[in-house]
């Protein structure tokens, strides 16, 4: 709990996604990077976990003794938050779903691979970055298989990292050209969080989709928030959650 103007605070419960680390140019990448960390360490004081939900790279293949280059500031500060005591979970998204032990044994994030649920204050939260669950996935459902399977990860292993990493960027870049289409109003997206609202959850938060949104469901009698939580290449949102209430804000870029 904090202190503000001598009335103690409740903790919160911090998300945010699609911050695409690595998609334009090294500049403008290492003031996005500035930007995120500046953002992780104004949130620290007051934060109990943080949720990084899927796509916090646009593209991180990692080797079992090679990483990506980069990131050092970004991967320093998230280091310096689990070593205070305060989690920060880790969601593989669709851009950096490759992971091997480094997040976790040297940065000390939790991975999650799969959608978590958890509760808080007796209510009922399902977060997932939400890729493959809109309407016309199926290609990429298929192709995520292949792309998640141990045995196909192995084969590619055995390609020299600086050639392997270069190629997964030049796919990450390319497959955005041609994938690039609106997600979450009508699609599948929602149709999924109706779903889970449906079985009695109160909060349904996603990545994926890159526009913040936050609509109130009712399903079954049971009334729930679908969420969106935007991204940090265009709106630089994240979601907060206290004292019963989700809000979704916006970090001051500048």
């Amino acid at each position: 709990m904090g202190l503000l103007n001598g009335v103690l605070e409740a903790k919160k419960y911090y998300f945010f996604s699609d911050v695409h680390l690595g998609l334009k140019s090294r500049a403008e990448e290492k003031a996005k990077e500035k930007n995120v960390v500046n953002f992780l360490k104004t949130i620290t004081p007051d934060a109990k976990e943080i949720y990084i939900v899927g796509d916090l790279f646009d593209c991180w293949i990692e080797y079992r003794k090679v990483v990506p280059k980069g990131y050092y500031n970004l991967l320093s500060a998230i280091n310096n938050i689990v070593e205070s005591g305060i989690p920060v979970h880790f969601l593989s998204g669709n851009h950096d779903f490759w992971l091997n032990t480094y997040l976790r044994d040297d940065v000390g994030m939790t991975i999650h691979y799969d959608p978590v649920e958890l509760m808080i204050d007796n209510r009922k939260f399902f977060i997932a970055h939400g890729d493959g669950l809109s309407k016309g996935d199926t290609g990429y459902k298929i192709i995520k298989k292949i792309l998640r399977s141990k045995f196909n990860q192995f084969l590619y292993s055995l390609i020299h990292p600086d050639i392997g990493i270069t190629l997964a960027q030049g796919s990450s870049r390319s497959s955005r050209k041609h994938t690039d289409k609106p997600y979450g109003a009508s699609d599948g997206m929602k149709e999924f969080a109706i779903k889970k609202i449906s079985e009695g959850f109160d909060f349904v938060i996603m990545g994926h989709y890159h526009m913040p949104q936050k609509i109130e469901l009712k399903e079954n009698n049971h009334s729930g928030y679908f969420i969106t939580l935007g991204d940090w290449i265009n709106n630089y949102t994240y979601g907060t959650y206290s004292d019963g209430a989700f809000e979704l804000e916006y970090w001051n870029k500048t």
